[in-house]
């Protein structure tokens, strides 16, 4: 108890603190020093540190997220995807996605066009009988199901990507899904391999995003797209201010109640404040050779989404 109101004071006077504190303390320490929320650690400390809170929240991460997000996670998500717009044949690679949130939409939206692409190629089967007509739909459906569509889930962390797994065989994903376990800024791929690259709410927890954002590029295919899925910077005061009290006097609550575990959850709303802004991140990604950035804000930039390519 003496632990929870000591985090409860600390909440205040970071919530009491003029905005332009908080912008001043919200990009990376210079040199070999840099944030782990708003502590002020070593490169490697950092690393430790944020491989530690993913170890410790694997098993309650999806229910976390819908408990801090009301379930919106799962719609900002559906948009990722369909921004996507996956095509069979499509080669996608899925960084921090250890447990398969991203993977099984583009199963699923991958398999939607496929069926569509299935119907109309039999409308066209008008001369055929109606054993052939079955025949050709069935081989294609069983045989191909996602017309040759492959996704990698790679994660740093063990644990969840053992959660991913598991949730994967209790909902029966298993053709065209597979797990690597790979660093985000050291990715153990061959350059030129992937269509699309996606990273959702994992960015921020890479310990150099520059890095990252070079690899991203290394392995796509020209003409390949990066999307990133990630908390935001909000623009409106009020909604600002909002959030920020939402975030800092109830989501480490919320960790503590059903995971068990505060600490982790504050480093959470405490590394979305550190994280770059939206132009700033865009500059990044450009940064890193990628063309055609853009990105899009969603309620009101707590999340955006942020696209690029390689041309």
């Amino acid at each position: 108890m003496a632990a929870l109101r000591l985090w409860r004071w600390r909440c205040r006077a970071l919530l009491s603190r003029p905005a332009g504190a908080l912008r001043a303390r919200r990009g990376l320490a210079a040199g070999p020093e840099m944030h782990f929320g708003f502590q002020t650690v070593t490169e490697e400390e950092r690393r430790e540190k944020i491989y530690q809170v993913f170890e410790n929240v694997a098993k309650k991460y999806d229910v976390m997220n819908d408990s801090m997000t009301l379930g919106i996670h799962r719609v900002w998500k559906d948009i990722l995807v369909h921004k996507m717009n996956p095509c069979p044949g499509t080669l996608l690679l899925d960084v921090a996605g250890g447990t398969g949130d991203i993977a099984f939409r583009f199963i699923n939206y991958v398999r939607s066009v496929r069926q569509r692409q299935l119907q109309r190629k039999l409308r066209h089967h008008q001369n055929l009988s109606w054993q052939e007509i079955f025949e050709s739909y069935q081989n294609d459906k069983f045989n191909n199901s996602l017309g040759d569509s492959q996704v990698v889930v790679c994660d740093i962390n063990r644990e969840m990507l053992k959660v991913g797994k598991q949730k994967a065989q209790h909902l029966g994903y298993s053709e065209g899904l597979s797990w690597v376990l790979g660093n985000a800024e050291e990715l153990p791929f061959d350059d030129d391999k992937f269509d699309v690259y996606t990273i959702a709410f994992g960015i921020r927890n890479v310990t150099r995003i520059d890095l990252a954002l070079q690899e991203a590029y290394r392995v796509l295919k020209p003409g390949g797209r990066f999307l990133c899925l990630e908390f935001s910077h909000v623009s409106n005061p009020l909604v600002s201010r909002l959030y920020d009290l939402y975030s800092f006097q109830v989501i480490p609550v919320l960790g503590e109640v059903i995971a068990g575990d505060w600490r982790s959850y504050q480093y959470l709303v405490e590394s979305i404040r550190q994280f770059p802004p939206q132009e700033e991140l865009k500059a990044m990604i450009e940064d890193a050779g990628f063309f055609k950035v853009d990105y899009e804000n969603l309620n009101f930039g707590i999340v955006a989404i942020h696209s690029g390519f390689k041309l």
